[in-house]
């Protein structure tokens, strides 16, 4: 699913946010539908798990349980996963809902490998504004580390690539954006993970330079 704002100056910067881990903390959900779902075939949740982190749904299931069927797979996992919207317990990172609310409307988007349903409903908890433009798993035939996500969001916003900034947390995330040409900075974790432009421990820390980003024009980088 994707939506689409009124496109700023093209001279403009703009920001587009990874959601999960990023400004949502959901890594406590993600594990306990991955171990769920692990149970119900059979299977060690740890090493399941393990899998997941580094890989796409079916590729985790082409990996995890090659004699199951994928699909059957997948419909059980996002039956878990709605629920988890539903009765999940998870709050946004420190930081997220201002740094959200002093972003220019027009300025910032959201680059999820999950859908659309379920971020609005995380979004809706946890007090966030959604924006006008959200590039979801449905939006893309390549998800990430593909630069499609993150090239969709950008031409979404009507934004040069080369004046975007993303905002992750995890590899395939900072390889997509690497490889559609933005910067890419990190947040949420205590060292900075391979190929990341700058990295900042945690979100409250990496706000006020966000900011910063998304006020100034290419001549300020």
């Amino acid at each position: 699913m994707t939506t689409e704002a009124a496109a700023p100056a093209p001279s403009a910067r703009c920001v587009l946010f990874d959601v999960d881990g990023t400004l949502v903390d959901a890594v406590a959900n993600q594990r306990r539908v991955w171990a769920t779902w692990a149970g119900r075939y059979g299977l060690d949740p740890d090493e399941v798990y393990a899998v997941a982190l580094r890989t796409r749904p079916m590729e985790t299931f082409a990996a995890v349980a090659p004699g199951r069927d994928p699909h059957a797979c997948l419909a059980a996992l996002h039956e878990l996963e709605d629920e988890d919207v539903r009765s999940g317990v998870y709050g946004a990172f420190d930081g997220a809902a201002e740094l959200l609310a002093a972003l220019p409307p027009n300025r910032w988007g959201l680059v999820t490998s999950n859908y659309a349903h379920r971020v609005r409903g995380r979004f809706d908890r946890t007090g966030l504004p959604v924006p006008p433009v959200l590039v979801d798993a449905a939006a893309v035939a390549e998800g990430k580390p593909s630069p499609v996500p993150y090239l969709k969001g950008a031409a979404l916003l009507g934004a040069d690539p080369a004046h975007c900034l993303v905002v992750e947390d995890a590899p395939s995330g900072i390889r997509s954006g690497l490889d559609a040409g933005m910067t890419v900075w990190t947040v949420n974790a205590p060292t900075p993970p391979p190929g990341t432009h700058r990295h900042f421990p945690t979100l409250r820390e990496a706000a006020p330079e966000i900011l910063a980003f998304a006020k100034h024009g290419p001549a300020d980088v």
